[in-house]
């Protein structure tokens, strides 16, 4: 049904952004009453009284194509003088109450972070890691000769003089914003100053007598979140860790439909830029404030993410990434003033970016890669960067291959009919009972499981849960795709089995669906289902990052790998055994399989907080060997191969227990022997 028969059937898309929730919503219906339809908590303590002033959202007008919805603020009914007054004493332009607002065509709302009523879960704190510190920013106290006359060397050139004389620090330029400060800053010190230099090169501040104090803010720009680490450039510690969701989600939820927003759109890249530059510099003033500072005490950035990601920062048009030869504007690390774009940290402050692989393997890989450091291994290591856009990386000290999949956003929880992003009311993790088929589930916020509750029981729990189930995020979608596979109720091909007697099954004609969660369970008090078409989603998301790992691993000539690295926010929470159940991933020895957190945001800190690790990056991206999977013909074959649950043609050594004797009668699947291991496997006809 497209827009126009739902306005004429009295209804109308609303998409709440950044969770993703999406459903159809009567004409005349409140904001805030949507969104608690469709599970989307918004901040209203006032009950709709216009007196809390909490409950705000924006309209995003434009044509979304991806979302086939036309979204304008004259789809919201016309603000009224309450409402008008109340927002601009809260000095709100461009927002609306969802108290008073009411829906009156096809809409896409963003839920600023401050009126999320369960904020979002972004998983990418920093690992601990041994950093040798030699950043690239650095304080040196200086004595100067006093000006007399007779002298007219000037005061700069008094200072270059004593940089050189005690710390061997020569050829030094001087930024103009410092240079208009040199004078008071020399004569308030009585003649001692403390320099601040970035690269032994250019001299950021000076200020009068001894000072201490150096930061830098290492900052992984992801396609749906962002996240930051806030340093002390002189001992390395981690002083703040904030992060937040990339406010571009509402533009596009993958790359492609952002690329596509800036070349449907004449303002489409100028919206996207500013709203990540305004994210930044929100998020540096969090950062900031939880640590005691000020933004303007930041004295370098240095940034990650994947190429789209960073030509949106700088302002290039991305278009050239949407298409072969998937050309980028520059490979090579740069460093950039932060004033330039409009980035308020240190007047002085430079931005430095880590170089890209190729069109899609970003800045944000090359973080891996330092962080990981799979060319310094032996063994043969793959590593996954799991994401809307997942990065590929295969080698050892020898070589290198590395291939960008286009996963889409699945796995984060859109395309999923009650998918959400991780927070608190998501399920999380799922075990379905191999003989009953009744699932069990554990939600974010929850420390315990959820005992299933039978379809036919009108029974309350004992303990009444703190968050009733608002949708299922993306390690769920993982483990309950996984579970229905070995609790037979899920044919490897991924349809649903007719011949499975559960009572979660709902059938429309040969669609099947699952009850995962009763609506006793859940806030909407609608039953959560897992449809034909999320388990397909699931499907398409695991098949292209498995193909890909395959066309490096057919590049390469290995069969078998040593050790599987899973990265990335997302990654960490996959289960391995889930992984590998699913498909995801190739066979590999379960303890051999691990997860290394956010390992793109530690390669940034780590740049930061080493300037020698950014040379040896523009290194690696010239030994890198990319293969480009959108034009590579065997692209297509291990695609379709990896549509299988787990997948059509290879076996697995430590799994095959885990699976039921039915799975392997319903799917005349065949065994044999695993060639490292001896062990058996099932290998899907």
């Amino acid at each position: 049904m497209d827009s126009s028969d739902q306005t004429l059937h009295g209804k109308h898309q609303v998409i709440f952004m950044p969770s993703g929730r999406r459903g159809l919503v009567a004409d005349g219906v409140r904001v805030l009453d949507a969104a608690r339809q469709l599970g989307v908590e918004i901040e209203s303590i006032c009950g709709g009284r216009l007196t809390c002033n909490k409950c705000l959202i924006k309209v995003e007008e434009g044509s979304f194509q991806k979302h086939n919805i036309i979204s304008a603020a004259n789809h919201l009914s016309p603000t009224g003088r309450d409402e008008q007054i109340t927002l601009e004493r809260l000095d709100k332009k461009g927002c609306r109450l969802s108290c008073t607002a009411q829906v009156e065509g096809d809409v896409l709302l963003f839920v600023p972070e401050e009126s999320r009523g369960h904020k979002q879960i972004i998983r990418k704190s920093a690992t601990e890691r041994v950093i040798e510190i030699d950043p690239a920013v650095r304080q040196v106290y200086v004595e100067v000769d006093q000006a007399e006359l007779g002298q007219h060397r000037g005061d700069w050139g008094r200072v270059q003089d004593a940089l050189a004389d005690q710390w061997d620090l020569v050829d030094l330029d001087i930024d103009l914003l410092v240079l208009r400060r040199l004078q008071a800053a020399l004569r308030k010190g009585n003649w001692t100053v403390t320099v601040t230099i970035w690269q032994e090169q250019t001299v950021i501040d000076i200020q009068p007598g001894y000072a201490e104090g150096v930061y830098g803010l290492a900052v992984d720009i992801g396609s749906t979140t962002i996240a930051g680490h806030l340093c002390n450039l002189r001992t390395g510690d981690i002083l703040a860790t904030e992060s937040m969701m990339n406010p571009q989600v509402v533009y596009g939820e993958d790359l492609m439909s952002r690329i596509s927003y800036v070349t449907t759109h004449r303002d489409g890249l100028s919206k996207m830029q500013k709203a990540i530059v305004d994210a930044l510099n929100k998020l540096a003033s969090k950062a900031a404030r939880s640590a005691g500072l000020r933004a303007l005490q930041i004295q370098e950035m240095v940034c990650v993410g994947n190429t789209t990601m960073i030509h949106i920062l700088l302002g290039i048009d991305p278009r050239e990434l949407g298409g072969a030869p998937f050309a980028l504007a520059n490979r090579d690390g740069m460093d950039i003033r932060a004033r330039e774009l409009d980035i308020h940290l240190h007047p002085g402050a430079f931005v430095h970016i880590l170089p890209a692989e190729a069109g899609h393997v970003g800045a944000d890989n090359v973080g891996v890669l330092i962080a990981e450091e799979p060319h310094k291994q032996d063994e043969l290591v793959l590593l996954v960067d799991v994401g809307t856009n997942a990065e590929i990386v295969l080698g050892n000290r020898d070589w290198l291959f590395s291939a960008s999949s286009p996963t889409g956003p699945a796995f984060e929880g859109a395309q999923i009919t009650h998918g959400m992003r991780a927070a608190p009311g998501a399920i999380e993790r799922v075990r379905i009972d191999r003989e009953t088929q009744e699932p069990r589930f554990r939600v974010i916020g929850e420390e315990s499981w959820s005992d299933s509750w039978t379809l036919d029981s009108d029974a309350m729990p004992e303990q009444k849960p703190k968050h009733l189930v608002a949708g299922i995020c993306g390690s769920g979608i993982i483990e309950v795709v996984a579970e229905l596979y070995m609790a037979g109720i899920l044919r490897p091909d991924g349809r649903f089995n007719p011949s499975c007697p559960s009572p979660r099954l709902l059938w429309e004609g040969a669609k099947g669906s699952y009850i995962l969660a009763t609506d006793k369970q859940t806030a909407n008090e609608q039953p959560l289902i897992i449809t034909q078409g999320d388990v397909r989603n699931v499907q398409l998301a695991k098949a292209a990052l498995y193909a890909g790992v395959k066309l490096l691993m057919k590049r390469a000539n290995v069969a078998l790998v040593d050790r599987i690295i899973l990265a990335g926010a997302f990654g960490s929470y996959i289960d391995p055994q889930h992984a590998l159940l699913l498909g995801l991933v190739p066979d590999c020895d379960l303890e051999r399989i691990s997860a290394v957190g956010n390992a793109a945001g530690d390669g940034a800190r780590i740049a930061l907080l080493n300037r020698q690790k950014r040379v040896e990056a523009q290194m690696l991206v010239e030994q890198v060997q990319y293969v480009e999977t959108a034009v590579d013909p065997d692209f297509q074959d291990e695609f379709v191969n990896a549509l299988h649950i787990p997948h059509a043609t290879d076996s697995f050594n430590q799994i095959a227990d885990l699976l039921p004797p039915k799975i392997d009668m319903a799917t005349n699947g065949r065994r044999r022997k695993h060639p490292r291991s001896g062990r058996q496997s099932i290998l899907a006809e």
